[in-house]
């Protein structure tokens, strides 16, 4: 607590707003910040306490700035837990967030897609996930100032949240598809055996990220909307080989629907 309290003091003192709404921007969508007026950005490595992103594709700041009339907090940049993080890392920027004031964050990722309606390219509202990291952000002795020790998950993505972006989406034009996001460790891409079993648990998307950052956000009492840009299928009989940097260009790809949607929902939140 003592970590979280130092950062979002030392970050308070340099912002002259309060934003509301939080970001988190996943592999090979950066290009949102392009949309942003950026009033002032941070590097990780000069925030006290804070990790630094390893990964490709992962600008590796905080920035603060307006967007469509919008204060916002954007983490261009996030923390994996295969990169060797703890699960406390891994949703470091979350408690940060919620201490300078934010109660609602929209996760962004890049995701695998199982279910045989997708397309590469597609954007995938998540209505639910199935947590199947090796951890839970929650292990170990529960803060009760900061949380429940029992979290209710019911509705771990808002689904005013999401009416939302359905309503924006519709009308922009976009078509949008929605599912379950299943998180795991990483940072093997799966086998066809694992797509197929994530399949038939009612898994529609497969990602590395997103899962302990929604755990963490409605911990703390933070309005959770996700959604991932679909870099790569898994479709029982036509999983082919994939490389991180084609679900960048994937996702570099899809990134301006997906930016269109957000800077659309931004006001209406």
């Amino acid at each position: 607590m003592e970590k979280i309290k130092e950062t979002g003091q030392f970050l308070a003192l340099k912002l002259k707003k309060n934003p509301k709404i939080g970001i988190i921007l996943g592999s090979g969508l950066g290009g949102l910040v392009k949309h942003l007026n950026i009033e002032e950005e941070i590097p990780y490595h000069t925030i006290p306490n804070f990790p630094v992103s390893t990964v490709k594709g992962h600008r590796g700041s905080l920035i603060f700035g307006k967007m469509n009339g919008v204060d916002i907090i954007v983490c261009s940049g996030r923390f994996h837990f295969y990169e060797g993080y703890t699960m406390q890392e891994v949703t470091f920027p979350i408690q940060v967030m919620k201490e300078l004031g934010v109660n609602k964050l929209i996760l962004s990722n890049a995701a695998g897609g199982m279910n045989p309606t997708f397309k590469i390219g597609d954007i995938m509202l998540i209505r639910d996930h199935i947590n199947l990291f090796s951890g839970n952000p929650l292990l170990g002795p529960n803060d009760d100032t900061l949380g429940p020790r029992f979290l209710d998950m019911s509705e771990a993505y808002s689904k005013k949240m999401l009416k939302i972006a359905y309503q924006c989406a519709k009308e922009l034009n976009i078509h949008v598809q929605t599912g379950v996001y299943v998180g795991v460790t990483g940072p093997c891409f799966e086998t066809p055996a694992e797509y197929r079993m994530f399949a038939i648990l009612g898994g529609d998307a497969v990602g590395m990220s997103t899962v302990p950052e929604t755990i963490i956000a409605r911990h703390r009492g933070i309005e959770v909307f996700g959604l991932s840009v679909i870099t790569d299928l898994g479709i029982v009989g036509q999983v082919e080989k994939v490389s991180h940097e084609e679900v960048l260009q994937a996702a570099q790809i899809a990134e301006p629907k997906m930016v269109q949607l957000v800077y659309e929902m931004l006001p209406k939140l």
